[in-house]
């Protein structure tokens, strides 16, 4: 009898470890998954960077252009090249206008943040509760 309540505590003690080892492993996997995720969202925003860029670019061109397109407005008054200038001007606002805005919403901190990871993580925790619930009842 003694030789079996030892070879139980010792499949106990086994069971314990082959839990804890995939309780470890499981946290590593969800370590290494959540940093390919803001890897891949680091890039995103990096884009978003470039598009935010690109949009500030036009913006100073714009400017130069709406510039011109007062100078020649007020010089002629009413030649068509200025009004054209202007029109082009607007334009090219309107363009930086609307890519400013889209890198402004792509770099939103939510899109940058592990979302897939946190709901695996939360997932995760769920199925570990319920085993130790269900190991204790």
């Amino acid at each position: 009898m003694t030789d079996q309540t030892h070879n139980g505590n010792k499949s106990a003690a086994g069971l314990l470890s082959d839990a804890i080892a995939h309780m470890s492993s499981l946290v590593r996997k969800e370590v290494d998954l959540a940093r390919a995720e803001v890897s891949e969202n680091v890039t995103r925003a990096g884009v978003a960077i470039g598009f935010l860029a690109g949009g500030l670019v036009i913006a100073l061109v714009a400017l130069n252009v709406l510039a011109a397109a007062l100078v020649a407005g007020l010089t002629e008054w009413g030649l068509d090249a200025g009004w054209a200038s202007l029109i082009v001007g607007l334009v090219l606002a309107a363009i930086a206008l609307a890519m400013a805005l889209k890198a402004k919403n792509d770099l939103k901190l939510s899109n940058i943040a592990p979302t897939r990871t946190a709901k695996n993580v939360r997932r995760d925790a769920q199925a570990i509760k319920e085993v130790t619930t269900n190991d204790h009842e």
